[in-house]
């Protein structure tokens, strides 16, 4: 008979990793990351100076922006490599790349979660288009981010008459995840969490290639009675924390809010927007949004989209997913964004990125930092900081339309630039896909075509030259009739 899961304080599991291990974290922004183990694995880092030269692999962000989450483990020594999805939420890893001090690499967040099964499966990676033609293609930087930064982790390769990708499977060693419950043979639920994120797979990927799975929870029972709502059996988990729901916040903006995990009859509302650019940005790309579409709006400004869709009425006409699992309801923001209120269900986050990159988004509406001529969008990097893509390239590349909003300009800093820094999305590629592509900004509208980016609306009581074209790096083509903002 097998060894139950041991129970132990984070102190106690954390000093089982060994030096030179990979360490798989889980969660989404400030959701389902498991704080008390990160927060103890520095602590023992700091007080005894092991582990050393661990390997982190994580899919999506996981911070506030300050000291929480992954930001724990932002010392040199502690790590060697970083292989994450999106890094805005943790600068102090950003600092320590931007430093040279670790290897560094960035690589789209639904390749990651989705590579994290190839890994429990013991397959050569991940092969996929998504990232041709970016920064993480391989005949760029392959998402490597510094100098210290060598080993390739990703190929071009031929298959079929077509060019593919292939991401290599790494082992994982360790897997630090996070649950609700646990039963006393250490089978996981998830009741209380708002996303389900690549537990699962993580942890088969742990102990398949011998390694460790600690997980915290915030309590402890005699038995979860439903087995289809056990999330990841025993068998896979040799420690079990519980938290007692110390540093066990739902997420990093909330406690916990039943929202998160309860479907409605779709009557909620939210409150009314004031009038701004955000606002008329939203309202612009809402147009672009058509009865029955399945859409995927990006953090940040493109959340504006759901709020005008409440206030007009038309939150009702789609359905809006996130690509950290939620389907249907509407996707919370700030260090709750992966949640959604009320959706209608929560799948895990590779199964969501399946349907994503099989093209099963009508619309995806995204941020961007920087545009070029031909339509090509950066949101990796900008004010001396690197952010990372998160799902960005999985949903740019997959949609089947787009709308990129941001500000058209920057605290006075021109977006439309003659070079962006890195290519997140590729304008001709989107062409040749034949995907549908607009660009909407408080001052003007533009579409991709395939001679590059055409102005096609300006708004109300602005001068052409002198407010658009003026503050622009290059000179977009003109529509022959060029409409106002409505």
């Amino acid at each position: 008979m097998r060894a139950p899961a041991l129970i132990a304080t984070a102190d106690e599991a954390i000093a089982a990793i060994p030096s030179g291990s990979t360490v798989a974290v889980s969660g989404f922004v400030g959701s389902g990351h498991p704080e008390m183990l990160t927060l103890a694995l520095e602590r023992r880092f700091l007080q005894t100076g092991t582990p050393t030269d661990l390997t982190l692999y994580y899919c999506a962000g996981q911070g506030d922006r300050a000291e929480r989450g992954l930001n724990h483990l932002a010392h040199r020594g502690l790590l060697k490599r970083i292989v994450g999805g999106h890094w805005n939420l943790a600068p102090k890893l950003g600092a320590l790349a931007l430093a040279n001090e670790v290897e560094a690499y960035n690589l789209p967040q639904g390749v990651l979660s989705v590579l994290t099964r190839e890994i429990a499966a013991k397959r050569p990676g991940l092969f996929t288009q998504v990232g041709l033609n970016t920064f993480i293609d391989p005949i760029h930087s392959g998402g490597m981010l510094n100098a210290r930064t060598t080993e390739p982790l990703v190929e071009r390769i031929e298959l079929d008459g077509q060019i593919w990708l292939r991401y290599k499977s790494m082992p994982i060693h360790v897997a630090l995840i996070r649950a609700t419950h646990a039963d006393a043979r250490g089978n996981l639920s998830m009741d209380r969490e708002g996303m389900i994120s690549e537990i699962l797979p993580m942890a088969q990927a742990a102990k398949n290639h011998g390694g460790i799975v600690i997980a915290q929870v915030e309590s402890i029972v005699d038995q979860i009675p439903d087995p289809k709502s056990v999330r990841i059996p025993g068998i896979l988990v040799d420690y079990i924390v519980p938290s007692g729901g110390v540093h066990h916040d739902q997420t990093f903006g909330e406690v916990f809010l039943e929202d998160f995990v309860v479907t409605s009859d779709g009557t909620f509302s939210l409150p009314p927007m004031p009038e701004s650019e955000r606002k008329r940005i939203g309202a612009r790309a809402l147009r672009e949004v058509r009865n029955g579409d399945i859409v995927n709006l990006g953090i940040g400004l493109p959340e504006a989209v759901a709020m005008v869709a409440a206030e007009t009425g038309r939150l009702s006409e789609f359905t809006l997913t996130v690509e950290s699992g939620p389907t249907g309801g509407v996707p919370a923001s700030g260090l709750s964004f992966g949640c959604s209120h009320f959706p209608e269900a929560i799948i895990d986050q590779p199964s969501q990125f399946d349907f994503y990159d099989g093209g099963g988004l009508d619309i995806g509406v995204l941020g961007a930092v920087e545009i070029d001529a031909e339509g090509s969008v950066n949101v990796a990097s900008f004010a001396g900081r690197f952010a990372g893509v998160g799902g960005f390239v999985n949903i740019a590349q997959c949609a089947r339309r787009l709308v990129f909003c941001c500000t058209f300009q920057a605290k006075g800093n021109a977006k439309f630039v003659n070079h962006i820094h890195h290519v997140c999305f590729h304008g001709p590629s989107a062409i040749a896909r034949g995907q549908q592509v607009l660009y909407v900004t408080d001052r003007a509208v533009f579409e991709l075509t395939p001679h590059g980016l055409r102005l096609i609306e300006i708004a109300a009581g602005l001068d052409l030259q002198r407010d658009v074209l003026d503050q622009m790096q290059f000179t977009p083509l003109l529509a022959e009739t060029i409409s106002t903002i409505p």
